[in-house]
């Protein structure tokens, strides 16, 4: 029953209600008044309204009024403990429910008990405090990614820089004296300053990636000409690795997508940079393919590396998740390479995902939207 009807009822009750048991009331005292005069004297009932004294009327209004106190407070206890039950205690409720988020325990839960105006303020400050815990749930977490994040990029950088820091000390002290030796070091520095580049870069993505601002440029490129063009540059990459590259395209040399030429790259950078990371054979080697299916080009990125175990394959596009729990400058990583990987794809409407054997290696699998032009009806 909605607060504006249960409000109504109570004015009703207690205006007409006490009236209408008063006016009852009088007229049963009279009544009785009446018969037992009546039965008394033996006087007749017809002619008794008229011959009723002063103090028999003293007494009727008397009785009356005493009637008319009894209901008034019957019913205003009545009422007044409808109205408690119904407005008040429900009150106190969301006032004991506001202070425990003032203290800030969300852990407890607001229950409607009606369907009227106070049942819905309880659903809906119950929708508050779960959306209140679900914030606060989601901040800690991006506070625990966030120490992560800050965690391994400290540990990654410390490498590079403890490189760096002893070859200019070694070029300081005359160590490299010899042109040999001096080219090597300068090689060796700006190797490592590569390496921290990267992994700077990776953490200004991350924060664009976790506010949704990746900013994308989309173009139609040709697929042919735009994995030979990267193929051309990771083939020289990768020949100073000692490892291999196969290129096989199987699209044809007319397919078009609409793609980031810039994020796309990025993609195949870091699948390929994974792949060089965990690679463990003395002869590596990584086949990349290009397949026409349907509506999408598939890529498909395969290493010969140490592979990842099916236990941890579900999770190697979570962010911070790193299936090598060792952390050394050959393992190292910011540990949000492939989940970046992953929000590119999604927001070039495709999807990533990868199948993978230990010691043999892994494949990942991409899909990207073929360009297709929309006839002129």
């Amino acid at each position: 029953m909605k607060l504006s009807t249960k409000l109504v009822i109570s004015f009703f009750l207690i205006v007409f209600v006490p009236i209408l048991l008063a006016v009852l009331a009088f007229f049963v005292i009279r009544l009785m008044q009446v018969k037992a005069v009546t039965q008394q004297d033996g006087i007749d009932i017809g002619t008794l309204a008229y011959q009723i004294d002063s103090a028999q009327m003293r007494v009727l209004v008397e009785d009356m009024v005493l009637c008319i106190v009894l209901i008034l407070i019957v019913t205003g206890l009545t009422i007044t403990a409808w109205i408690y039950r119904g407005i008040v205690t429900p009150i106190r409720k969301l006032e004991e429910a506001a202070q425990n988020i003032k203290e800030g325990n969300l852990d407890f839960s607001v229950e409607a008990e009606s369907n009227d105006e106070m049942g819905r303020l309880f659903r809906n400050f119950e929708e508050m405090r779960i959306r209140l815990k679900e914030s606060a749930e989601e901040k800690l977490e991006a506070e625990k990614e966030n120490r992560i994040l800050i965690s391994n990029i400290s540990h990654d950088l410390k490498t590079p820089i403890t490189a760096i820091k002893g070859y200019v000390e070694g070029i300081l002290d005359g160590v490299a004296d010899t042109p040999e030796k001096m080219d090597k070091y300068i090689r060796t520095i700006y190797s490592k300053a590569i390496d921290m580049d990267r992994l700077i870069n990776e953490l200004t993505l991350y924060s664009k990636i976790d506010t949704n601002r990746i900013p994308y440029n989309f173009n139609k490129i040709n697929v042919a000409e735009y994995f030979n063009d990267c193929i051309e540059e990771i083939g020289l990459e990768l020949e100073a690795e000692n490892i291999g590259l196969s290129y096989f395209d199987y699209a044809g040399d007319d397919v078009v997508i609409i793609a980031d030429p810039e994020q796309l790259k990025r993609v195949i950078d870091n699948i390929i940079g994974n792949s060089v990371k965990y690679m463990d054979k003395e002869h590596g080697l990584i086949n990349i393919r290009i397949k026409d299916v349907g509506d999408f080009i598939q890529v498909e990125i395969e290493d010969n590396g140490k592979g990842i175990a099916q236990k941890d394959l579900p999770f190697v596009f979570d962010r911070f998740y790193r299936a090598d729990a060792s952390r050394n400058s050959a393992t190292g990583g910011s540990g949000i390479g492939l989940s970046i990987v992953k929000k590119i794809i999604q927001d070039h409407g495709g999807k990533i995902w990868a199948t993978s054997k230990e010691s043999t290696g892994t494949v990942m699998y991409f899909v990207i939207r073929k360009y297709q032009e929309v006839p002129n009806e």
